[in-house]
Protein backbone atom coordinates (compact mmCIF):
# COMPACT_ATOMS: atom_id res chain seq x y z
CA UNK A 1 0.00 0.00 0.00
CA UNK A 2 1.30 3.45 -0.84
CA UNK A 3 1.96 6.04 1.82
CA UNK A 4 -0.50 8.95 1.80
CA UNK A 5 0.81 12.38 2.77
CA UNK A 6 -1.66 14.10 5.10
CA UNK A 7 0.47 17.23 5.65
CA UNK A 8 -1.72 19.49 3.44
CA UNK A 9 -4.72 18.56 5.59
CA UNK A 10 -2.86 19.51 8.78
CA UNK A 11 -2.78 23.11 7.55
CA UNK A 12 -6.54 23.43 7.21
CA UNK A 13 -7.92 21.25 10.02
CA UNK A 14 -7.84 21.43 13.78
CA UNK A 15 -8.16 18.42 16.07
CA UNK A 16 -8.02 15.69 13.44
CA UNK A 17 -4.38 14.71 14.00
CA UNK A 18 -5.42 11.55 15.89
CA UNK A 19 -7.50 10.48 12.88
CA UNK A 20 -4.62 11.10 10.46
CA UNK A 21 -2.24 9.14 12.70
CA UNK A 22 -4.65 6.20 12.74
CA UNK A 23 -5.06 6.33 8.95
CA UNK A 24 -1.31 6.53 8.51
CA UNK A 25 -0.77 3.49 10.71
CA UNK A 26 -3.18 1.42 8.60
CA UNK A 27 -0.72 1.51 5.72
CA UNK A 28 2.11 0.03 7.76
CA UNK A 29 2.63 -3.72 7.93
CA UNK A 30 0.72 -5.37 10.74
CA UNK A 31 3.13 -5.68 13.64
CA UNK A 32 0.51 -6.06 16.31
CA UNK A 33 0.39 -9.01 18.62
CA UNK A 34 -2.11 -11.79 18.10
CA UNK A 35 -2.49 -12.83 21.73
CA UNK A 36 -5.07 -12.99 23.19
CA UNK A 37 -7.62 -13.57 20.43
CA UNK A 38 -10.71 -11.36 20.55
CA UNK A 39 -14.01 -10.55 18.84
CA UNK A 40 -15.69 -7.18 18.43
CA UNK A 41 -19.42 -7.38 17.81
CA UNK A 42 -22.31 -4.97 17.49
CA UNK A 43 -25.07 -6.06 19.86
CA UNK A 44 -27.55 -3.24 19.16
CA UNK A 45 -27.96 0.13 17.48
CA UNK A 46 -25.53 1.81 19.87
CA UNK A 47 -24.11 -1.09 21.90
CA UNK A 48 -20.97 -3.13 21.30
CA UNK A 49 -19.15 -6.04 22.96
CA UNK A 50 -15.50 -6.97 22.97
CA UNK A 51 -14.89 -10.62 23.89
CA UNK A 52 -11.35 -11.75 24.68
CA UNK A 53 -10.17 -15.33 25.24
CA UNK A 54 -8.16 -15.10 28.47
CA UNK A 55 -8.00 -18.73 29.55
CA UNK A 56 -6.00 -19.24 32.72
CA UNK A 57 -6.43 -15.65 34.00
CA UNK A 58 -8.73 -14.72 36.84
CA UNK A 59 -10.28 -11.34 37.72
CA UNK A 60 -7.41 -10.26 39.96
CA UNK A 61 -4.87 -10.77 37.15
CA UNK A 62 -6.73 -8.63 34.61
CA UNK A 63 -7.09 -4.86 34.47
CA UNK A 64 -9.22 -2.67 32.20
CA UNK A 65 -8.52 1.03 31.80
CA UNK A 66 -10.16 3.69 29.62
CA UNK A 67 -8.24 6.89 28.94
CA UNK A 68 -8.61 9.46 26.14
CA UNK A 69 -10.44 7.32 23.56
CA UNK A 70 -8.26 4.27 24.27
CA UNK A 71 -9.37 1.10 26.04
CA UNK A 72 -6.45 -0.89 27.45
CA UNK A 73 -6.79 -4.48 28.70
CA UNK A 74 -3.80 -5.92 30.57
CA UNK A 75 -3.22 -9.39 31.89
CA UNK A 76 -0.37 -10.35 34.21
CA UNK A 77 0.00 -13.76 35.77
CA UNK A 78 1.11 -13.88 39.36
CA UNK A 79 4.02 -15.98 40.43
CA UNK A 80 3.06 -19.61 40.11
CA UNK A 81 3.92 -21.92 42.93
CA UNK A 82 6.48 -24.45 41.90
CA UNK A 83 5.07 -27.91 41.65
CA UNK A 84 6.70 -31.26 41.37
CA UNK A 85 4.87 -31.91 38.08
CA UNK A 86 6.81 -31.64 34.86
CA UNK A 87 5.02 -30.39 31.77
CA UNK A 88 5.48 -32.55 28.70
CA UNK A 89 3.72 -29.88 26.62
CA UNK A 90 2.58 -26.44 27.74
CA UNK A 91 -0.06 -25.06 25.34
CA UNK A 92 -1.92 -22.76 27.71
CA UNK A 93 -0.27 -19.38 27.49
CA UNK A 94 0.65 -17.75 30.74
CA UNK A 95 2.41 -14.76 29.29
CA UNK A 96 1.49 -11.20 30.14
CA UNK A 97 -0.34 -9.18 27.50
CA UNK A 98 -1.56 -5.69 26.80
CA UNK A 99 -4.19 -5.04 24.14
CA UNK A 100 -5.35 -1.55 23.12
CA UNK A 101 -8.56 -0.57 21.35
CA UNK A 102 -9.30 2.88 19.90
CA UNK A 103 -12.74 4.11 20.94
CA UNK A 104 -14.86 6.56 18.97
CA UNK A 105 -16.23 9.73 20.52
CA UNK A 106 -18.96 9.23 23.14
CA UNK A 107 -18.25 5.48 23.59
CA UNK A 108 -18.20 4.46 27.23
CA UNK A 109 -17.62 1.17 29.03
CA UNK A 110 -20.81 -0.15 30.59
CA UNK A 111 -19.58 -3.36 32.24
CA UNK A 112 -17.02 -6.14 32.17
CA UNK A 113 -17.42 -9.77 33.15
CA UNK A 114 -15.31 -12.92 33.11
CA UNK A 115 -17.02 -16.23 32.44
CA UNK A 116 -15.64 -19.55 31.18
CA UNK A 117 -12.28 -18.02 30.24
CA UNK A 118 -13.88 -15.23 28.18
CA UNK A 119 -13.66 -11.58 29.19
CA UNK A 120 -16.72 -9.64 27.98
CA UNK A 121 -16.53 -5.83 27.84
CA UNK A 122 -19.83 -4.12 27.02
CA UNK A 123 -19.68 -0.67 25.44
CA UNK A 124 -22.34 1.97 24.81
CA UNK A 125 -22.19 4.85 22.37
CA UNK A 126 -24.38 7.59 23.76
CA UNK A 127 -24.38 10.88 21.90
CA UNK A 128 -25.20 13.82 24.18
CA UNK A 129 -28.25 15.95 23.37
CA UNK A 130 -26.06 18.94 22.48
CA UNK A 131 -24.31 16.91 19.74
CA UNK A 132 -27.45 15.32 18.27
CA UNK A 133 -28.95 16.85 15.15
CA UNK A 134 -31.95 18.99 15.92
CA UNK A 135 -34.79 20.22 13.80
CA UNK A 136 -35.09 23.96 13.35
CA UNK A 137 -38.62 25.23 12.82
CA UNK A 138 -39.09 27.62 9.93
CA UNK A 139 -41.42 30.48 10.75
CA UNK A 140 -43.12 32.39 7.95
CA UNK A 141 -42.15 36.05 7.85
CA UNK A 142 -44.99 38.50 8.52
CA UNK A 143 -46.00 40.79 5.67
CA UNK A 144 -45.42 44.03 7.57
CA UNK A 145 -43.78 45.83 4.71
CA UNK A 146 -44.61 49.52 4.90
CA UNK A 147 -45.94 51.05 1.75
CA UNK A 148 -46.11 54.74 1.07
CA UNK A 149 -49.55 55.63 -0.17
CA UNK A 150 -49.66 57.81 -3.18
CA UNK A 151 -52.53 59.54 -4.81
CA UNK A 152 -52.61 59.77 -8.46
CA UNK A 153 -52.76 63.37 -9.71
CA UNK A 154 -54.44 63.89 -12.99
CA UNK A 155 -52.43 65.82 -15.47
CA UNK A 156 -54.19 68.99 -16.72
CA UNK A 157 -55.59 68.61 -20.15
CA UNK A 158 -54.59 71.19 -22.62
CA UNK A 159 -57.15 72.02 -25.20
CA UNK A 160 -55.98 72.98 -28.52
CA UNK A 161 -57.89 75.84 -30.08
CA UNK A 162 -58.34 75.96 -33.74
CA UNK A 163 -57.48 79.28 -35.31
Amino acid sequence: MRHVDFSPLYRSTVGFDRLFTMLDSLGQPDQSQTYPPYNIERTGDSTYRITMAVAGFDESELSIEAREHTLTVKGEKGEEKTTENQFLYRGIAKRAFERRFQLADHVEIQSASLKNGLLHIDLLREIPEAAKPRRIEIVAAKANAKQIETTQVEAPQIEASAN
